[in-house]
């Protein structure tokens, strides 16, 4: 399996278009990048980018999305081609939502990948603290969190175990503040999770990277030949890719640390951050493209599955656990696994 490269076009009045087999990007008529179409999986473009459509119809062809997102991240419009996968699968799909019992397992499972993973991250903080008062509060957090998971077996319906997700992630938000430098907590200091608008700076960059993550594993799903509208976690609604939502929950904790590893080593910093009208705050410009690049070599990093022998790019993960989710509901394992870092 290849992890394929994502252009994210982030310049405003960007021209992309198709030159031969390279896609090609033109900002004031002049050239300023050239990449093969076959080392892409996916052309996202933010805010005002012009796209031609005879790429359009080779991005389609090839099976590569073409996602459109506005200024700030939000998701828009996603463009692929005919779509795939095997109508049995999406059949058993349908069936298993439909399957009360069935559906809180793999809910259930969902939330405790979720939650541990968020455990781990405290607990790794809670080591690496210099400060006692710090590692005292990350630990008790971490003490929640298995709390949470304890009481996720006994949990028997959809509403229950969202009641528990929803704690255990206050829970862990609330103890986030803990885990950025000292010097730095004056101006990355989150309130809880705030979204849509998000109104801090932490909240934005989160928010920010959820998105591309998100757009990973919708394309992971697709990929599996799974509808990404049909979730088990999340509830069904028009134009919601549940099931991509579903599966980001365990990868979470991969976005929540990217930001809290950016806003440590000084990557980002106060001025990169601007607050709007109403008090929406949003990432800027340039460190926009900090980040992309950030998320983009993190995910290029190896690490270790429990059921592979190999190390593989993190990248791919998500395409791993979309295909056992896949054969979970074709039956051919009793229970979905979630990915658990160590």
């Amino acid at each position: 399996m290849q992890l394929l490269n994502t252009l994210y076009v982030t310049t405003p009045e960007s021209y992309v278009h198709l030159d031969n087999n390279t896609v090609r990007l033109d900002i004031e008529r002049e050239t300023r990048l050239r990449v093969p179409l076959h080392h892409l999986g996916a052309v996202v473009c933010f805010g005002h980018v012009t796209v031609s459509l005879p790429l359009m119809h080779r991005l389609a062809e090839e099976g590569v999305a073409l996602v459109l997102l506005d200024a700030n991240g939000r998701f828009k419009a996603r463009l692929e081609g005919a779509v795939s996968g095997n109508v049995l699968l999406r059949q058993a799909q349908h069936r298993a939502a439909d399957d009360t019992a069935l559906a809180v397992r793999l809910a259930r499972n969902c939330i405790a990948g979720k939650v541990r993973n968020c455990r781990q991250v405290l607990l790794r903080g809670a080591r690496e603290s210099k400060l006692e008062e710090d590692a005292a509060i990350l630990a008790r957090g971490a003490d929640d969190l298995a709390a949470a998971l304890r009481a996720l077996p006994t949990a028997g319906d959809l509403d229950t175990l969202r009641g528990v997700e929803g704690e255990a992630a206050r829970q862990y938000f609330a103890a986030l503040n803990h885990l950025v430098r000292p010097s730095a907590r004056d101006a990355f200091r989150m309130d809880g999770r705030s979204r849509r608008p998000p109104r801090d700076r932490v909240n934005a960059l989160l928010s920010f990277l959820y998105s591309l993550l998100m757009n990973d594993c919708r394309s992971a799903i697709e990929a599996a030949g799974l509808d990404p509208q049909v979730g088990f976690l999340h509830a069904l609604r028009p134009g919601r890719a549940a099931l991509a939502l579903d599966l980001m929950e365990e990868f979470r904790f991969f976005a929540d640390r990217l930001a809290l590893s950016l806003i440590n080593r000084g990557q980002l910093d106060a001025d990169d951050f601007v607050e709007r009208e109403g008090g929406a705050v949003l990432l800027e410009g340039d460190a926009r493209k900090a980040v992309l690049v950030a998320y983009q070599e993190r995910k290029q990093e190896p690490t270790s599955h429990p059921l592979l022998a190999e190390s593989l790019p993190f990248g791919l993960l998500p395409h791993v656990q979309a295909r056992l989710l896949a054969r979970t509901l074709r039956g051919d394992t009793d229970e979905y696994l979630p990915y658990l870092v160590r």
